[in-house]
């Protein structure tokens, strides 16, 4: 648990500063100190705290604040009364949660059935997603979402156009749907049109949109299904991009591949790549964190290095000037915090 550390695009007042002004320089949000768990959509930011409070602000034109209307916030305010939150995932425009008795609940933007509930109208309020008492690890897309259970099975639910769902077509889903049969499944990022996940084999699996390289398999083809991603069984932790992956190994070193317009995969240029390339020649990196242009990611010395896109200052740098290669944000000693694939602005969690 920590302060919330927060900079970059600030339109809609997803920084929680009580202001539409954009930061190009880390800035405490508030005083408490008690956030635990956070996470940055397109344009609207949602935390717990420890005392298991769920509290949101920023955009809320589709209700993925789930404060019961459409009126944007600068400042966070507490969604309902319960004080059993667990996970937060935050996508463009929905939200989606699990609470202490790992049951799902999500809200805001429906359009694509990203909800998970059956129908495709927007929710201003958080609606338990079917009566399952097993997810436990929810992550919200561009306009999809995905989630594991308690029993290691992978569902995902929503906009479908690329695969991203995993199913074996394009067609979107309005409720959560079973990937084949796998019980094996252990960390899971959905990107802007595409997800990818790992197994107990620590070996990485991604499918969906690959314009861009993201799917990491070496080529530009859509893939339908969960496909391997090269023969390595040392993957860790993923980043979700809105066309980049990031991820590390289990001996802490950075690998990014995908679009990188902007320097977003951090190898000192602007070329894309369709494999893994490693970020380069550290061995001290976790917690990577993906936006829409940008990537953060934290060493073992709790340093935070951002790069990529930063029109915003999402970067975190005092400067709108993008960066090709991982750059420390000064004077900063913290972990990024989950960055939704549509994002434009940047959060830490900074502890004593």
């Amino acid at each position: 648990m920590g302060a919330l550390q927060v900079w970059g695009f600030n339109a809609s007042g997803q920084l929680g500063l009580g202001d539409t002004t954009n930061r190009t320089s880390p800035t405490q949000m508030g005083s408490v100190t008690t956030w635990t768990r956070m996470a940055a959509g397109g344009g609207h930011t949602c935390g717990i705290r420890t005392d298991g409070t769920l509290w949101c602000w920023g955009l809320n034109d589709s209700g993925q604040l789930g404060l019961g209307n459409t009126t944007n916030r600068t400042s966070p305010v507490q969604v309902g009364t319960a004080t059993t939150w667990a996970a937060i995932s935050a996508g463009n425009k929905h939200t989606c949660a699990t609470r202490t008795n790992a049951t799902l609940w999500c809200w805001g933007e429906n359009a694509d059935g990203q909800l998970g509930l059956g129908d495709r109208q927007d929710k201003t309020s958080p609606i338990q997603v079917g009566t399952g008492t097993m997810w436990s690890q929810p992550s919200a897309g561009g306009d999809h979402t995905c989630s594991l259970r308690t029993d290691r099975t992978l569902w995902c639910w929503g906009l479908n156009s690329s695969g991203q769902l995993g199913h074996g077509d394009t067609t979107s889903r309005t409720t959560p749907a079973q990937l084949a049969t796998a019980t094996d499944w252990t960390t899971l990022r959905a990107g802007g049109s595409h997800t990818c996940a790992t197994r107990t084999t620590q070996t990485l699996w991604c499918w969906g949109n690959n314009q861009f390289g993201q799917l990491g398999l070496g080529d530009t083809t859509n893939r339908t299904s969960p496909t391997q991603v090269g023969t390595a069984t040392t993957w860790s932790t993923l980043a979700g991009g809105f066309r980049h992956t990031c991820a590390t190994s289990t001996t802490n070193a950075l690998w990014c591949w995908g679009e990188n317009f902007y320097g977003q995969l951090g190898l000192g240029d602007t070329t894309n790549r369709t494999s893994p390339t490693q970020v380069g020649t550290a061995t001290n990196w976790v917690s990577p964190t993906s936006g829409l242009g940008h990537t953060c990611a934290s060493r073992t010395d709790r340093t935070v290095w951002c790069w990529g896109y930063n029109f915003f200052g999402q970067l975190g740098l005092g400067d709108t000037t993008n960066r090709t290669t991982p750059t420390q944000v000064l004077s900063l000693l913290a972990r990024p915090v989950l960055t939704g694939p549509n994002a434009f602005h940047t959060l830490a969690l900074r502890t004593a």
